[in-house]
């Protein structure tokens, strides 16, 4: 656990610089539509290590107020992005992967439902964090950094992964 005070934690620069890029990944998937498939792969492969990083940053604290944490994002919305980064992604939507690296057994994986997640941790963490008050600030922070541990952090090393390989995959 940190020894920083919370007040002081809650806006720190990890914090501050975290919100700026994970706002600027839900404007870019708000409007995804907008784009060519090859400006999409090139944004969120620029993107995702950078909000890896900062998520990483996200220390680990204690909050004192369970009950101000909220969830935004709400299942119709989520079905929306997924739907339409589905429809963009088409035929290279669907990827495999193994879910825990000791195993060697792989599993269908969504491009379009892990950028779907990912939008729905970070949109519900900029928008409580958007709220005035500090316990809500603090259990924004609180619940980014364990839902980047559960979740969001994984799924941005597959988005990576599979990126990188929708641009530069060369066969051997």
């Amino acid at each position: 656990m940190n020894t920083f005070d919370n007040s002081e934690y809650v806006i720190s620069k990890n914090v501050i610089e975290l919100i700026t890029v994970a706002n600027d990944y839900c404007l870019f998937i708000e409007k995804i539509s907008n784009y060519k498939k090859n400006e999409i792969y090139l944004y969120l492969l620029r993107i995702s290590p950078l909000l890896f990083l900062k998520g990483s940053l996200i220390a680990d604290f204690e909050i004192s107020d369970t009950d101000a944490n909220e969830r935004f994002v709400n299942e119709e919305e989520w079905i929306a992005v997924y739907k339409n980064t589905k429809e963009i992604f088409a035929n290279d939507n669907s990827f495999y992967d193994t879910i825990n690296p000791t195993d060697n057994e792989a599993v269908k994986l969504e491009i379009s439902e892990i950028i779907a997640d990912i939008y729905q941790d970070l949109k519900d963490f900029i928008l409580l964090y958007q709220k005035e008050s500090f316990a809500a600030k603090e259990n924004a922070v609180y619940a980014c950094r364990q839902l980047f541990k559960t979740n969001w952090g994984t799924k941005i090393i597959w988005l990576m992964k599979v990126m990188h390989f929708q641009l530069f995959h060369v066969i051997i």
